[in-house]
């Protein structure tokens, strides 16, 4: 072997992501939006336990991210986000930053409110960056309607747990 790094092909497909690992590889681009799923340890959670959640993952909007939908189902979430600039176009605020600081805030106040301690969520969490219009359109429906798939509202205006930016 020559002294190249026998862990990676040192081939980086594409300049401008960084790109952390856990299990899963996580890139980021600048300006880009993300669609994240992140889930519960153990079971679901009550009512109370979502709006928490909730509350949780629109903190950081229009601060550290724009939330353009999210929903907090009994055992799970998702958002689609942009993370905002750090000021400059180079550089915008980390996913695993945001999640940290959602999933930390979240499971401290969630395990209070039930009176446990522990982690609450995985600690992988899934996100893929959005290619098109369309996928960002297709991301945002399945958001919207998934109370409705799941049986949770009849329809999606009449889920509490869902938030959508407002259209212009």
């Amino acid at each position: 072997m020559t002294g190249r790094d026998q862990t990676t092909s040192g081939f980086r497909p594409v300049a401008g992501f960084t790109e952390t690992r856990r299990n899963l590889p996580h890139l980021q681009e600048p300006g880009r939006a993300y669609s994240l799923t992140f889930r519960t340890r153990h079971g679901e959670l009550p009512e109370a336990a979502r709006r928490i959640a909730l509350d949780a993952c629109l903190f950081w909007n229009g601060r550290k991210c724009t939330v353009h939908a999210c929903v907090v189902m009994a055992d799970h979430v998702h958002m689609l986000v942009t993370p905002l600039p750090l000021g400059s176009a180079e550089r915008c605020h980390s996913l695993s930053e945001i999640l940290h600081s959602i999933k930390s805030y979240s499971a401290k106040r969630i395990n209070e409110l039930l009176g446990r301690e522990g982690a609450l969520w995985l600690d992988e969490s899934y996100d893929r960056i959005v290619r098109d219009q369309d996928e960002f359109l297709e991301k945002w429906n399945y958001i919207r309607n998934n109370p409705v798939t799941r049986e949770l509202a009849p329809c999606s205006e009449d889920y509490p747990f869902l938030y959508e930016e407002e259209q212009c």
